[in-house]
């Protein structure tokens, strides 16, 4: 039986009856390869562009972007602005009607309220009345005028009697055929005349007067006529002026507690209209921005409620100075501990042509961008550097 039979019958006797196998001889291991390091030079090389020329390439890019920059100068302290006007009656009285709800949008020439009209009514009829009085008047002066001329006209002919009889009693008193008494009695009667002539043209002066140095004046031209018609243009003016209407397309604000019933004063400001034809943007820039900056240049404005709306605007006007000028209580800075403080200066910039889709309200926060025109560069900084020698 061979060595394999025996193991299958008995595998615990595998070792005693396997057959000796022959031993091999001991093989020589070779000693590991070790990777040859590479040379230093090279590595040197990396380390010297990564220490030296990504800083010199991140300072030429920066270099790069601040010369070329400045052309457009930012803010995001901007508010949208729209004209608010303040809503009073011109007459006073009690609110009848009342047309409009608070935030409603209206259009120009909209009805607002109405006051009760009644009042204004008998007074622009009492008005009437005068006007035709004072026509009435005029007439009447027309017609003194007239008298005053034939009265002067009568007693001039008085005149030329007495003066007549006068004559006529002096020549016989000289012949001595007439009484002393005769002649006495004809000088007075033309003395009395003579007076009543000098009333009569008193009255014509006194009656052209009346008339306004004028006979022939327009009776609409007298001055009491004019005055007249002046009170009753009033009258007519104030009963308008009891139906309020709205002057500019806007939305009606602080109205919530205007209603029917309520007495009204003239001049009284009653609610507010915010115009949304007449909108502006006032941008505070520092004044560090300023200095290329000028009336007409042309921006961007991105209100924050329309993120990826961009709209055109121009520049209008720079203000006259800083806020803090303009405070309550202007800053004084005369004490020892002053600390030097960038400040800003508003500026405003029209709506070159605003989007009507677009609800735009006063108060809106917005993003400036105005195009200035001039970068920094190196002609710049030539020319402030040349200007600091000349100077000094």
């Amino acid at each position: 039986m061979n060595a394999v039979a025996k193991v299958k019958e008995n595998p615990s006797e595998v070792e005693m009856e396997a057959p000796a196998q022959p031993v091999a001889a001991p093989v020589a291991v070779a000693p590991p390869v070790q990777p040859v390091p590479a040379p230093k030079k090279k590595r040197r090389l990396g380390r010297f562009f990564l220490m030296f020329a990504l800083p010199a390439a991140l300072i030429v890019g920066g270099g790069y972007v601040w010369v070329t920059g400045g052309r457009y100068q930012e803010t995001e302290n901007a508010n949208l602005q729209q004209a608010k006007v303040s809503i009073a009656s011109d007459t006073a009285g009690r609110v009848v009607q009342v047309a409009i709800a608070d935030n409603q949008m209206v259009k120009q020439g909209d009805l607002l309220f109405a006051i009760d009209p009644e009042p204004y009514r008998i007074a622009l009829a009492q008005a009437d009345a005068a006007v035709a009085a004072a026509r009435l008047n005029v007439e009447q002066l027309r017609a003194a005028y007239s008298q005053a001329l034939a009265q002067q006209k009568s007693d001039s002919s008085e005149v030329d009697y007495a003066q007549s009889q006068y004559d006529r009693a002096a020549d016989l008193a000289q012949k001595g055929i007439n009484a002393k008494s005769s002649l006495d009695q004809a000088r007075n009667d033309l003395d009395k005349a003579k007076q009543q002539l000098a009333v009569a043209e008193q009255g014509i002066i006194s009656a052209k007067a009346a008339l306004g140095g004028n006979p022939d004046i327009e009776t609409d031209k007298h001055p009491t006529v004019m005055s007249a018609l002046a009170a009753r243009d009033k009258a007519a003016y104030d009963l308008a002026q009891t139906t309020v209407k709205a002057p500019a397309d806007g939305v009606i604000s602080q109205a919530s507690s205007f209603k029917v019933g309520q007495f009204v004063g003239a001049g009284t400001p009653l609610f507010s209209l915010v115009e949304t034809g007449d909108t502006w943007i006032d941008a505070n820039f520092k004044e560090t921005q300023l200095t290329n900056m000028k009336p007409g240049q042309k921006a961007e404005i991105v209100v924050d409620t329309y993120p990826g709306k961009t709209f055109e605007a121009t520049v209008k006007a720079i203000g006259a100075g800083t806020g803090a000028e303009f405070s309550l209580l202007p800053a004084q800075n005369a004490t020892g501990n002053w600390v030097k403080v960038t400040q800003r200066i508003p500026v405003r910039l029209e709506l070159t042509a605003p989007d009507a889709r677009m609800a735009l309200r006063t108060g809106m926060s917005a993003s400036v961008s105005v195009d200035t025109g001039v970068a920094r560069g190196f002609p710049a900084i030539f020319g402030h550097a040349k200007a600091g020698e000349a100077a000094q």
